[in-house]
């Protein structure tokens, strides 16, 4: 039996009834070194300079804007769909903020010399349509990087693998829209004609349970497959008490593998503008 979707949190913040919860959870999950490491990485495989123009598109918080400005000297336009965000940014000290659905970026073609989704296409009602526009908007020669986990490499140990196996998919499948197209970014960026594509994966374990429920909220994926009739409730509380059990023993471990993919758009036979160094709005959206 099938059943409906429904969206996960960060694909409509504003509609949440406590929005700024999730602002803390962007800022949880930015102190924890796993996810620093990755964002450094992500933003070296933008190649950035100063002077650059670059597009950071659901921007969230926007901690890799700054860091990016701070690191190299370019400049960033953030792009996120809701005004939580972008409120949220303001008060961080960011400027150039545009509140766009990256399906329908309010910006001019080669308008950047690169752009960025981090942890967005797991989220978005059409991955492709997205990076088409990542791909518009960058200039011929410019770097597009995305980065996402994939959440088919999901591994818990608990005592049941089976149900674990069952959650985990749930999560997978149900809880995100495109959990597990993250090891496919690559081919998308190859598909769409960019050069030096690359693929870099980074697996986060997790042994510390109360790190990984307080970001992700792992011991309630039960319950809510559960409530949304994925799973009988006996089950959903057989897992919480396994779930509690390999915390007491020391046996808990989580594991999820996270990708970067990146490229280069083409500059052969382009009649497309070079960088500029500033981006061009379609109107007046900050």
């Amino acid at each position: 039996m099938r059943h409906a979707h429904v969206a996960h949190p960060f694909a409509a913040v504003d509609s949440q009834p406590r929005p700024g919860d999730l602002v803390d959870t962007l800022r949880r999950l930015a102190a924890e070194p796993f996810y620093g490491a990755y964002k450094q990485r992500l933003r070296e495989l933008l190649y950035a300079r100063r002077g650059d123009c670059f597009l950071d598109v659901g921007a969230g918080a926007g901690d890799s804007a700054l860091a990016l400005t701070a690191e190299s000297g370019a400049r960033v336009v953030v792009a996120d769909s809701s005004l939580t965000m972008a409120g949220t940014m303001r008060k961080g000290g960011l400027t150039h903020i545009t509140v766009a659905d990256g399906h329908h970026l309010p910006f001019l073609a080669s308008s950047f010399d690169g752009a960025w989704a981090d942890r967005v296409l797991q989220h978005v009602a059409d991955p492709a349509r997205v990076l088409d526009e990542m791909v518009r908007v960058v200039r011929p020669g410019g770097r597009i990087v995305l980065a996402d986990p994939d959440y088919a490499t999901q591994v818990l140990d608990i005592e049941d693998q089976q149900l674990a196996a069952r959650v985990l998919r749930f999560r997978a499948e149900s809880g995100l829209r495109n959990g597990t197209l993250a090891h496919r970014h690559p081919g998308m960026l190859a598909a769409r004609g960019l050069e030096d594509v690359t693929a870099e994966a980074r697996t986060l374990v997790v042994r510390d349970a109360e790190s990984v429920d307080n970001v992700l909220g792992l011991r309630s994926w039960a319950h809510t497959a559960a409530t949304r009739g994925h799973l009988d409730s006996r089950d959903a509380d057989r897992f919480a008490a396994q779930f509690d059990r390999a915390v007491r023993t020391g046996r808990f471990t989580y594991a999820v593998t996270f990708f970067l993919a990146s490229g280069t758009l083409p500059t052969a036979g382009a009649d497309g503008p070079g960088s500029s160094g500033a981006a061009v709005p379609r109107g007046d959206h900050r």
